[in-house]
């Protein structure tokens, strides 16, 4: 059996973690998340963004990379909530467009972060979750998360910016582009069948065949 690394990646709310999850359960794939309750920078950053945004970005950085070899390394397939390359094409930038991470910290990170995954093995595919920015406010707020609790629709209508222009230059891998509003893969098997059926035949290199109305 063919092995692959995928990648999940897509804005706040569209659904990354529960996909990961749930793949990896049915198809038998090891998985790994975003680091949240073991990253040591992550409060101060939530109190101060400007003092602590290049401590953070330094942060992912190196947990990503990790995950990412460990992944790459696993002799099963493997997928991962969240990649390294949103770190810099995403949240690096708009920290810097918000005034929370100056122009000369950037480009030392940018430095680092090129060095860094130019050494990393290509992954295989990228999931790219899409949805509605109400649609994404409306599961932020019904999940609760105290610390996303400051997430306005002007930000993710800012992230969704970003990464739109990074889709339409990212050639690492075949991505394949999943509508989340309509589907209900956390609840509804048929919905997860769909998604099982679109990412095994991009990883077969077939055909796109476009996500139905759910």
């Amino acid at each position: 059996m063919t092995k692959h690394l995928v990648l999940v990646a897509g804005n706040i709310g569209t659904g990354k973690s529960s996909l990961t999850e749930r793949l990896g359960s049915r198809l038998g794939w090891q998985t790994s998340f975003e680091s949240v309750s073991d990253n040591p920078y992550l409060s101060d950053f939530y109190a101060n963004m400007r003092q602590w945004s290049f401590h953070l970005q330094v942060f992912f950085l190196g947990h990503r990379a990790e995950q990412h070899w460990e992944l790459a390394r696993s002799p099963q397939s493997a997928i991962a909530d969240r990649s390294i390359y949103e770190d810099a094409h995403i949240f690096a930038r708009v920290l810097h467009h918000l005034g929370n991470l100056s122009a000369r910290d950037l480009k030392s990170y940018r430095r680092t972060f090129d060095l860094v995954v130019n050494s990393l093995p290509r992954p295989d595919l990228l999931l790219y979750l899409k949805a509605p920015v109400p649609a994404l406010l409306e599961r932020i707020h019904r999940r609760g998360r105290e610390m996303e609790s400051g997430i306005t629709a002007e930000y993710l209508s800012l992230l969704e910016t970003f990464y739109k222009e990074w889709m339409d230059t990212f050639d690492l891998c075949p991505v394949l582009t999943i509508p989340t509003e309509n589907l209900d893969f956390v609840n509804k098997t048929s919905h997860l069948d769909i998604v099982i059926d679109h990412i095994q035949n991009k990883l077969a290199g077939k055909e796109d065949v476009v996500f139905p109305n759910s």
